[in-house]
Parts: C-alpha cells; sequence; structure tokens
C-alpha cells in the first residue's frame, strides 16, 4: 500500500545541507501496525510528515496504491490527505474553543459532508472511545487522556485508510497511555486500518505488527 523508493530529505541550515533522510526503501502492506523507533533527531517526525503528505522529499518516490502523491497538484494532495489519512500527535492540537463533538466533526465539515452526517458521525466515535458522556466539553475541561481520545475519534471521522500517531502517549501517564495503546491497536485489528506509529514507548512499539529503527536518517528493520 505505501512505498517509499531511495526517499531522501534535505534541509539547508546556515549555509550548511543537513540529511535528515537518506535513501530510504520501505514497504508497508494494507492493515499493517508499524512502530519507528530512534533517538531525537533521527529523523522519525520528518518521515511521518512525509508518509502524512505534510512534508515532501527532496528527492526519491512515495507511492500509495501505486500512484506517486508528490506528482499531484496541491489541492489534489490536500484533497487526498483529508479523505485517506488520520493523523494523531502527542500535542492533540484540539482547537480550545470548540467542544469534543465539534472538534471530532472539523474533518468532515472541511470535506463538505452535510453538518447534520457530520454530527452523527462524530458522535458515534466519541462513543466508541468512551466518550459519549463529554459531547459537550471543551478541550480545558477534559483530562490529557480524554483529549487525545477525542484526537483519535477526529482522526477517524473521514473513514481513512492510514492513521499516523506521532509520539501518541507521548504526555500521558502509564495507565492512560495503556488505554491510548488498547484503542489503537483495536482499531487496526479490527477496521483494517494501516497504523504507523512513532514512539519511544516499547510497550507500543512491542504491540505492532513491526518495528521499524531509524538511526542517521537510514531504515533499520528491528524484525
Amino acid at each position: 500500500m505505501i512505498v517509499l523508493d531511495n526517499l531522501s530529505k534535505t534541509f539547508i541550515k546556515d549555509g550548511n545541507r543537513i540529511e535528515v533522510l537518506k535513501n530510504l526503501n520501505l514497504e508497508i502492506k494494507k492493515g499493517e501496525s508499524v512502530a519507528i523507533l530512534g533517538v531525537s533527531g533521527a529523523g522519525k517526525s520528518t518521515l511521518i510528515h512525509i508518509l502524512g503528505t505534510l512534508d515532501h522529499p527532496t528527492s526519491g518516490r512515495f507511492s500509495i496504491n501505486g500512484q506517486n502523491i508528490f506528482e499531484w497538484k496541491e489541492e489534489e494532495i490536500s484533497r487526498f490527505r483529508n479523505t485517506h489519512i488520520g493523523f494523531i500527535f502527542q500535542f492533540n492540537n484540539l482547537l480550545l474553543e470548540f467542544n469534543a463533538l465539534e472538534n471530532t466533526m472539523m474533518p468532515a465539515l472541511i470535506s463538505g459532508l452535510p453538518k447534520k452526517q457530520a454530527a452523527q458521525r462524530a458522535r458515534e466515535l466519541l462513543e466508541d472511545v468512551g466518550l459519549e458522556h463529554r459531547l459537550n466539553h471543551k478541550p480545558g475541561e477534559l483530562s490529557g487522556g480524554e483529549q487525545q481520545r477525542v484526537a483519535i475519534a477526529r482522526a477517524l471521522i473521514m473513514e481513512p485508510d492510514i492513521l499516523l500517531a506521532d509520539e501518541p502517549t507521548g504526555n500521558l501517564d502509564t495507565e492512560t497511555g495503556k488505554k491510548i495503546e488498547d484503542i489503537l491497536v483495536n482499531l487496526n485489528a479490527t477496521k483494517t486500518i494501516t497504523l504507523v506509529v512513532v514512539t519511544h514507548n516499547q510497550m507500543l512499539a512491542e504491540r505492532m505488527s513491526r518495528r521499524i529503527g531509524l538511526r542517521d536518517g537510514i531504515i533499520h528493520d528491528f524484525n
């Protein structure tokens, strides 16, 4: 489903050329769960941003279902991202002025889904993650774990093929982090969503079907 072919990413800083990702070759199959591991600065977040089409590679090919995504126009890439890729970030990026239901609805409204349909879908997803009693609460009225569950519901509202999570348990205590792990693993198992997780959490990584190491911009497969 996802193929990287000699993919590289280079930044220029203070006149110096910094190679963050170096000729990566990787295949991720539909429905697979993959953990990306590595020390800070290894290029993990850069890689997941490229997988999510939030950033472009400097060279090489990135394809999904045989389509070279970065050959498309930006408008087409944005539309694909909205309808096929879900994101969960360490800092959940919820909009503080909106409640849980409204935050969850947002990607659907952006895509043009009617408000009533978006609200119904959002309500069902929030029930799935155990927040049916918190629909009208704003982020400041929710615990860290509850906020992250809203972020998961928001990531799922467009029924994506791919779910990308960047340190989804990084700001949570152990017990709450375990609940988020369970939700992610269950989603991968029951909805056949391709799950890619950047994490320092070894317990979460070990629950993925495959672990990928990044070191000095190069992939090392743990399995």
